[in-house]
């Protein structure tokens, strides 16, 4: 469950019984998407200080139900809150308003973004900022998997789990396989362990489905746009785990199978995702725009969130009975723990195209000691990367 902002020792009031207009909703998202920096806690601490303490639209309760449901269904954790918060208010127009308005501010930087980058990316100072942040980006996601284990990695289960299917991603197993294989494994593990049954079948069990899953085709595939939108939809709707599983999501997908981008270009993408505002998966706007112009972008952003509001919009009906199952808990840790796995093995195949010098290498090391001691926000740290990047291009021109 991510972490909220500390709201004072006094209990907010009752919700607010009277009606909430779309207009008020779209204007509490939308400056929310455009000022939502630090990622998806601090995302969602500016949401429960707005909707709880500041206009009592929800309980504290209410909040805390909203986001444990968050956990329990794929896709963006932070954006998934918007729209909870939408449809509690206004229903389903509220549910949509809530998380286009959201949304929006974002995947509008990023566009404009991803056309300076295709118009200026050869220019020096601009491959400067790319190498100067590439680093940066690395650190972010390294210092997000350790933070994720401590709460993932429950377990010596989920220990073994883990490195499983951190193996089987090694060894090319496809991700959906990977991730729908651990939460099996941990479901089986617990109903076995709650029947009293052999543990020894539950290993067994564990290797078996752990390391099963066809690995995905490695030859280049044409692009189009109706590929575009459904590699992003599939995305989108097995994106447990965290922004960051976008990362290894996107490089399977798009980088090893399909071979429509590069490597460079994935981490240019996660880079301009986390110097904007709003939810990491607006990276698939960048990506989308480099492939298909404005009508790529709008079809790779509409793509990776739509599931997020379908699974909103059947899940708020079951929220009291999935957190209060012991399964759907196993089958949930199982799943985590194999997205963490398929972003450590991820990361590390990413640092070889980020860090290519002494200066790239401590740059990382920096960020990470930076992030784990002082949790410095990371739009300081990019800014600093960028002026480090730029500096090293003129000192080696001159």
């Amino acid at each position: 469950m991510e972490p909220l902002a500390a709201t004072g020792d006094s209990e907010p009031k009752p919700p607010d019984a009277r009606p909430t207009s779309l207009a008020e909703i779209a204007r509490l998202f939308l400056k929310l998407g455009m000022v939502a920096f630090g990622g998806p806690p601090a995302h969602i601490a500016m949401m429960e200080d707005e909707v709880v303490s500041r206009r009592h639209w929800l309980t504290r309760e209410q909040f805390l139900d909203f986001l444990g449901a968050t956990n329990l269904i794929p896709g963006p954790n932070s954006t998934e809150m918007a729209i909870h918060v939408g449809r509690s208010r206004a229903g389903l127009p509220g549910l949509l308003v809530a998380g286009s308005s959201f949304i929006l501010p974002s995947a509008v930087m990023v566009t404009a973004l991803a056309w300076a980058y295709v118009r200026f990316g050869s220019l020096p100072e601009v491959s400067g900022v790319m190498y100067g942040v590439k680093p940066i980006v690395m650190a972010l996601i390294v210092q997000a998997v350790f933070k994720l284990a401590r709460t993932a990695v429950k377990s010596t289960w989920l220990a073994a789990v883990g490195v499983l299917t951190a193996l089987a991603t090694a060894l090319g197993v496809d991700q959906m396989a990977v991730l729908a294989g651990g939460g099996l494994v941990t479901g089986i593990i617990y109903w076995l362990r709650f029947r009293r049954r052999s543990s020894s079948m539950a290993t067994f069990l564990t290797g078996g489905v752990a390391l099963t899953g066809a690995a995905g085709s490695s030859f280049a595939v044409p692009f189009s746009l109706t590929t575009l939108f459904l590699v992003f939809l599939k995305i989108g709707a097995i994106l447990f785990g965290g922004g960051y599983v976008l990362v290894a999501l996107i490089r399977s997908n798009l980088v090893a199978h399909l071979h429509w981008i590069s490597e460079r270009q994935l981490l240019d993408a996660i880079a301009m995702g986390q110097v904007t505002p709003g939810p990491i998966s607006t990276t698939a706007t960048f990506i989308g725009f480099l492939l298909g112009g404005v009508r790529g972008a709008a079809i790779a952003t509409i793509a990776i969130f739509l599931p997020a509001f379908f699974f909103v919009a059947i899940s708020g009906p079951l929220v009291p009975r999935l957190r209060q199952s012991p399964l759907a808990g196993a089958v949930l840790d199982g799943v985590n723990v194999a997205a963490l796995a398929l972003i450590a093995v991820v990361t590390w195949q990413l640092l070889r195209a980020a860090v290519v010098d002494w200066t790239t290498l401590v740059l990382a090391a920096l960020s990470f000691f930076l992030l784990l001691r002082y949790r410095i926000n990371s739009v300081w740290l990019m800014l600093g990367g960028a002026v480090v990047g730029v500096g090293t291009i003129w000192l080696h021109r001159g």
